[in-house]
């Protein structure tokens, strides 16, 4: 007996490395370390002051990391090709070189290993270094969807949640290893991730057997994320409080690391149950088919004729159609505009909807007004009279409110949208507004107020970056899917460089004041309080756009999406 149980947990071990678990948990151990781009806060002082730079030049380079870390149309492109489709260790490949290549030049030049480039090419070193995330993420995100469908907002919510929370786990293996040298994070950023890709790569792939046990364990995942957040907050405001010794340092990232090993028990466990279960269904199966056997072909043939008729009104095209109309009438033009809704287009179709571009003009305005927010996050500070570790603990705090807003828009969406058949753009509107109270608060300058702006601001900012993949995969379906939601990504480099640059670093370099040792330094709360007003003003306008869109979508959600949903529950 004990023999058995050892044979059926070895060989769910075993089975565990080719399946879809193995490669969930895989994907989120690549977005644990793939998020080098939220952690610019951290070295850009150095590199402003290595390099020379004045604030626009620095908003400049922090725009093209923009770029890099949010045009994913070559990876979305790529993973659609033929190379790419099934093989998304072609994908997580490309991304580890411009990731390895990017940090280190960017790091040799920093430390005076090679001469000072022209800002111009520090831009491409940023480039190229931040682009490599657009391919982990749409490698890990795609194959999680694909794995998942009937919970891809849950599953988006923790690829999204887990690369969000990587800004905060990567300063926490710099505090630990490197403190005091930001050179040395660089290093670290153009190193960990490229070899964890290239270490986890063969395990993600696409598996569509489904089991019975999704919610269960993906559940698991969610608890393991909600709590390495909890922790890493924790950490950080203690780190902040209290005056913490090396060992203890030491001790606290070996606690974390335990975590973030923890979704393998989760994939062993869930393997084990799926392969009992298939063993007892193979089981019943053979019993049944000896039955019939001996009782004669009739039943037989009945049995086949009902399965038929239900495998023919799953792939019936019309099926869908039906429901969502109701049955006794000919469809009229809003329900054939509606009819389309959810059909696998390719980019060109989805991006002459009106649709696509009510989602982008959403997304410029709130990821737009984020990223401008956490790309200046250290010089707000500054200006206000923080510490360069109020500052610093700040960049880390982000990651978690960002995490929390990509993960529970992603999960409570799921929910809203399972129970109420609520539209997710709704989501999105509300998000949008309190953001705009956020950039609000952070305006008026008082004691505290960049702290409690920063929570509204990361929140909502990272619930964007959940929601929006999921409605793209909702209204555009999962063919081009990549493709189409790394397009409408552009919108937050679109919106950073008129916000962050050309507002912003613009009008910071107007207020600062000016001295014979030219450095470029503004004191004071008048530096960034327009620049915020008017990235308030904004937010309310995508607020105004996303209620547009949840007018237009409202019906596809409640008479498609919600009823495909409740018929998978049945």
């Amino acid at each position: 007996m004990h023999e058995g149980a050892m044979g059926v947990a070895s060989s769910a071990v075993a089975a565990a490395r080719r399946s879809k678990w193995a490669a969930m948990a895989a994907s989120t151990w690549i977005q644990c370390a793939s998020g080098g781009s939220y952690c610019f806060g951290v070295y850009s002082p150095m590199l402003k002051s290595s390099q020379g730079y004045d604030q626009s030049t620095l908003d400049s380079v922090a725009f093209f990391k923009d770029v890099g870390a949010n045009i994913g149309v070559l990876s979305g492109l790529l993973i659609s090709s033929r190379a790419g489709h099934g093989r998304t260790w072609v994908v997580h490949l490309v991304g580890a070189a411009q990731c390895f290549v990017g940090y280190l030049l960017m790091w040799l030049s920093v430390t005076g290993c090679v001469p000072r480039p022209a800002p111009a090419l520090m831009c491409l070193y940023m480039l190229l270094a931040a682009h490599a995330q657009t391919f982990f993420n749409t490698a890990n995100v795609v194959t999680a969807v694909e794995n998942f469908p009937d919970s891809r907002g849950t599953v988006i919510g923790i690829m999204k949640g887990f690369l969000g929370l990587s800004g905060a786990i990567l300063i926490q293996i710099y505090q630990t290893m490197f403190d005091g040298n930001p050179s040395s994070f660089i290093l670290l950023l153009a190193l960990l991730p490229t070899f964890l890709t290239l270490l986890l790569m063969p395990y993600v792939k696409v598996h569509h057997r489904n089991g019975g046990s999704e919610k269960k364990f993906l559940d698991a995942f969610s608890l393991i994320a909600v709590t390495v957040a909890g922790y890493l907050m924790l950490v950080i405001i203690g780190e902040c409080v209290l005056r913490i010794g090396s060992v203890a340092h030491i001790l606290m990232f070996a606690a974390l690391m335990m975590m973030l090993i923890s979704p393998a028990a989760v994939v062993i466990k869930a393997q084990m149950i799926e392969a009992k279960a298939l063993g007892e269904s193979s089981c019943h199966e053979r019993t049944r088919l000896m039955e019939d056997n001996l009782e004669g072909a009739p039943e037989e043939r009945t049995y086949d004729r009902v399965a038929a008729d239900r495998t023919c009104a799953q792939h019936d095209p019309t099926a869908s159609n039906k429901l969502a109309c109701g049955s006794g009438h000919e469809p009229s033009n809003g329900d054939l505009i509606l009819l389309q809704r959810g059909e696998n287009f390719s980019i060109t179709q989805a991006m002459s909807t009106c649709d696509f571009w009510l989602l982008f003009s959403a997304m410029a305005c709130g990821m737009g007004s984020g990223l401008a927010t956490v790309n200046n996050i250290s010089q707000i500070g500054g200006s206000l009279g923080y510490t360069s570790l109020e500052t610093s603990t700040l960049v880390s705090l982000w990651s978690i409110w960002n995490f929390l807003g990509r993960f529970g828009s992603g999960y409570i969406s799921d929910y809203f949208l399972r129970r109420k058949g609520w539209a997710r753009p709704l989501f999105i509107s509300l998000t949008l507004a309190v953001m705009s109270v956020g950039h609000a608060v952070i305006a008026t300058g008082l004691p505290g107020s960049l702290y409690v702006g920063s929570v509204l601001v990361g929140i909502c900012y990272g619930s964007q970056w959940s929601l929006m993949p999921s409605i793209t995969s909702e209204l555009f379906g999962l063919q081009h899917f990549g493709t189409i939601f790394n397009t409408i990504a552009i919108a937050s480099p679109f919106g950073s460089y008129i916000l962050s640059v050309r507002v912003v670093g613009y009008i910071y370099d107007m207020e600062s004041s000016t001295s014979s040792s030219d450095i470029h330094d503004c004191i004071g709360s008048h530096c960034f309080m327009l620049s915020f007003l008017i990235m308030a003003s904004v937010s309310l306008f995508g607020t105004v756009v996303a209620l547009i869109l949840f007018g237009r979508t409202r019906r596809f959600y409640e008479q498609v999406i919600y009823t495909k949903l409740q018929s998978h529950v049945q």
